[in-house]
């Protein structure tokens, strides 16, 4: 089943602002000393001019999830998650970025920028054991999860079967691949890439089930990269192979 409520609150001004200019903030609750700054007082008129209701308080933080609001909280329309099916075609050839149990949702955010930003049109999250996609992921995001499709699923092992069926290849991070990230051929062909949580990597299941295992080589000593580099990494250097950056 899809997530019921994401993006139902969003907080932190570019969030904020991201979600306003894609129609759906409800309410706005704001600082009134934050008013006197420009894009503050801007956001506030957009959002009387499209009907949204306001209130001023002097401090937005008693009413946020994440610790650093930035004077500004809203309240949304939900964003619905969309089937695994539908996001398989949203590139030619397809592009997706599977998580599998990524706990930090801040990672989760700052990866949907940069598929946002390497033109990476999907994310897939597992329902449960997964970081929430919620006010922290999209302040993180600043605007990114307006516009990448969400897709959630049930299982990410299952989840890999349906992507093998329609014909694309599943390319894991894992530090103790003996194939390199950097040049594979496979990046080109129709592809979900997966990152695995933070230290621990892929899920046994899920490390079994992808097509091909890959490794980013970094200098000795170093034993892993943070999953929101590594993703970005991947993201970027499939980006690079089809020729969709230069």
């Amino acid at each position: 089943m899809a997530h019921a409520g994401i993006g139902d609150r969003v907080e932190g001004l570019h969030a904020v602002v991201a979600a306003h200019a894609a129609g759906r903030v409800r309410s706005l609750t704001i600082e009134r000393q934050r008013l006197r700054h420009e894009p503050y007082a801007v956001l506030v008129e957009a959002a009387i001019a499209t009907g949204v209701r306001i209130e001023e308080v002097d401090d937005v933080r008693e009413l946020a999830v994440t610790s650093t609001p930035q004077g500004v909280v809203a309240e949304c329309v939900p964003i619905p998650s969309q089937r695994l099916e539908a996001v398989i075609g949203l590139a030619e050839p397809t592009a997706l970025l599977v998580v599998d149990r990524l706990q930090d949702p801040r990672n989760l955010g700052a990866i949907a920028r940069s598929a946002l930003a390497a033109g990476i049109p999907a994310l897939v999250v597992p329902e449960r054991r997964s970081a929430p996609i919620g006010a922290t992921a999209f302040k993180a995001a600043a605007g990114a999860l307006e516009t990448v499709a969400i897709a959630v699923v049930g299982s990410v092992a299952a989840a890999l079967a349906t992507l093998s069926k329609a014909g694309v290849w599943t390319v894991g991070l894992d530090g103790n691949a003996r194939q390199s990230l950097f040049g594979l051929e496979l990046l080109a062909e129709p592809v979900a890439v997966v990152v695995g949580a933070e230290g621990a990597g892929m899920s046994r299941l899920v490390g079994d089930r992808v097509d091909q295992s890959v490794r980013i080589p970094t200098a000795p000593g170093v034993e892993s990269l943070n999953a929101s580099v590594a993703a970005s990494l991947a993201m970027f250097e499939l980006a690079r192979v089809r020729g969709w950056i230069s």
